[in-house]
């Protein structure tokens, strides 16, 4: 096997878009340690600007692009929300694309991308060769901006490398995750059927120090911890680092009839069939192709929480 992970990586001049979202934090952190940063945010940064609103005009070259910018995954509730995605997630990485134009193209372009893009909402060993199926925005739009980096990438000679990734796991979560946080801290957080449902994570300090090596090869990868926690695990688990009492759990049948009324009510009510199905269903993907290239070996999310402040309340 292929064993890149972990191993020291050239000095690189690196752009990160996104510099100040969950994961891009992570990753400005760690790489900056080896490499030089240049950081690219809204409202924060070398380059302050709002990619799905302005081309950039970027004053050196950069050797690697990190492009981690985007609308994270989110149930968008109206019309505009729902272009949202299509303006931030594609709009904005033409922008960047064409800012890079002006100036000079990097050897090497790696896209911060979702398993959201397979539609998939249960399943077992999903492998990047799975069809890209996504009929939500989020999914939808992570597609685009996909096959727009790959065209451009082939196009202009770089080296293209994407990352579809699960949920994200580290200091101060935001999304699904702080909100099982969050609940769990309030006392209202309620596995269902027993919390027997896998999903794949991964630790937002693996996916960064990965970024330096799979850049030098290029490629499509489901990146994972390969232990697929269960969300009776997960909720133990962080429990004991908030230092709360276990999750209880509701009977599957009780959650099913509360998510028929969630039918009955709408958007207003927060659960409804779906999100039942959705939570009781095990969803997993294959991330062997980057233990066979890359050498990926990441720790496991369980016992990183296990080990590591997640989130003071």
């Amino acid at each position: 096997m292929n064993q890149i992970f972990g191993k020291n990586s050239i000095l690189m001049n690196i752009l990160v878009t996104g510099s100040n979202g969950f994961l891009g934090k992570t990753i400005v952190e760690i790489l900056k340690k080896e490499h030089k940063i240049t950081t690219l945010a809204r409202s924060s940064g070398d380059y302050q600007l709002s990619l799905d609103k302005q081309v950039p005009n970027f004053e050196e070259k950069f050797n690697l692009i990190i492009h981690s910018a985007g609308k994270a995954h989110s149930i968008p509730k109206t019309e505009i929300e729902k272009k949202q995605f299509y303006q931030v997630n594609v709009i904005g990485t033409q922008n960047l694309l064409k800012g890079l134009e002006k100036s000079t193209l990097p050897q090497q372009f790696v896209f911060i991308s979702s398993v959201a893009v397979y539609g998939k909402e249960k399943g077992t060993n999903i492998t990047e060769e799975s069809p890209l199926n996504a009929k939500d925005p989020y999914g939808m739009s992570k597609i685009e901006a996909e096959k727009f980096i790959f065209d451009w990438c082939q196009k202009n000679n770089v080296i293209c490398t994407i990352l579809r990734l699960p949920l994200l796991v580290g200091p101060n979560p935001p999304g699904n995750l702080g909100a099982m946080v969050k609940a769990i801290n309030k006392g209202y957080y309620f596995n269902i059927g027993g919390g027997f449902a896998k999903k794949s994570m991964v630790l937002t300090e693996d996916v960064a120090k990965i970024i330096p090596f799979a850049c030098q090869l290029g490629g499509v990868f489901n990146l994972t911890d390969g232990n697929h926690p269960n969300f009776s695990e997960l909720s133990n688990f962080l429990a004991i680092n908030q230092k709360k009492n276990k999750p209880l759990n509701m009977p599957l049948f009780m959650a099913k009839g509360i998510g028929f009324i969630g039918d009955l009510i709408g958007d207003k009510f927060p659960i409804n069939t779906n999100k039942v199905n959705k939570i009781t269903a095990d969803l997993i993907f294959d991330d062997s192709k980057a233990r066979e290239v890359l050498g990926w070996e990441p720790k496991e999310v369980l016992k990183f929480i296990e080990t590591n402040e997640i989130l003071n309340l």
